[in-house]
């Protein structure tokens, strides 16, 4: 498996999204562990979670309790994995989402993490998202403070903007940025620009576009099934090998619930793109 940097640490060059097996169309539990199992047995070191990713907030840390159910299951060293979990979005009894960027929010989520996770310090914390109500210096600031406290070791922060990226950086070493990039979703190549310039990974959610991907790729990006059918690969593999061509700081976290479509991710990293087809996967 290839590597690429976060922080301080070299971790694998595609990761886990654990997100869909804690969503309404979850697999069963016992497939969910063998597809973190099936990454894991492959090489994949950084696994994404949230303490939101669930149904709503009866289910809060649903999907981090999987994960550290997996990881305590598993016969390699967990030591050698990352785990990055987030804080900030809350859940509503009616599966609502909503924003709460508080220090004081963001230390009881923490607490909540450890021990859904089963760690004294989570490898890598970040803020989910900006609340409008907090500014960014607070909501960071309280990263750090858990970060002296030993209750996190690296600190990063996720669907930021370049300014709000440089706020952070003002503020602690941040050590990675998570937004959306994908073929279907562009928009944050400054803040990959920005994390190249800075040594901050770039941590690409959604990076296969969502929900029916395979469909999606195929209608919506004809360059992506051209060059998936010269190079006799998936198109969903063509995807990530085109986001890890775009910047060495990129570390694409597609999402799996079935143990052949993480592996099939994987192998990404091992598809080198020729100058012509990256250049017509980039028009």
């Amino acid at each position: 498996m290839h590597s690429r940097r976060l922080g301080t640490r070299d971790v694998s060059a595609v990761g886990l999204g654990a997100m869909p097996m804690s969503t309404a169309t979850r697999p069963p539990r016992a497939q969910a562990i063998r597809t973190i199992h099936a990454a894991l047995d492959a090489g994949v070191t950084l696994i994404d979670t949230a303490d939101a990713y669930c149904l709503d907030a009866g289910e809060m840390g649903h999907n981090e309790r999987l994960v550290a159910e997996a990881l305590r299951a598993w016969p390699g060293d967990a030591a050698d994995v990352v785990v990055a979990t987030k804080g900030g979005h809350t859940r509503g009894a009616d599966g609502s989402w909503g924003l709460d960027g508080s220090p004081e929010y963001l230390r009881r989520a923490c607490d909540a993490s450890l021990t859904a996770l089963g760690v004294d310090a989570i490898g890598l914390y970040q803020f989910h998202r900006p609340d409008p109500a907090v500014p960014v210096a607070e909501s960071v600031g309280a990263l750090a403070g858990l970060q002296r406290d030993g209750k996190v070791q690296m600190i990063g922060v996720s669907n930021f903007s370049v300014d709000q990226i440089a706020q952070a950086l003002e503020i602690t070493d941040i050590v990675s940025v998570q937004n959306e990039f994908s073929p279907a979703f562009r928009s944050s190549e400054p803040e990959i620009d920005v994390c190249e310039q800075r040594r901050v990974a770039f941590l690409a959610w959604s990076p296969l576009g969502g929900m029916g991907a395979a469909a999606a790729l195929h209608d919506r990006h004809p360059a992506v099934a051209e060059v998936a059918a010269e190079c006799g690969v998936s198109p969903q593999r063509v995807a990530l090998a085109w986001e890890l061509a775009r910047s060495p700081a990129v570390i694409p976290i597609p999402g799996a619930s079935r143990p052949e479509t993480i592996l099939d991710s994987l192998h990404a990293a091992d598809l080198a793109l020729t100058d012509d087809q990256l250049r017509r996967l980039s028009a």
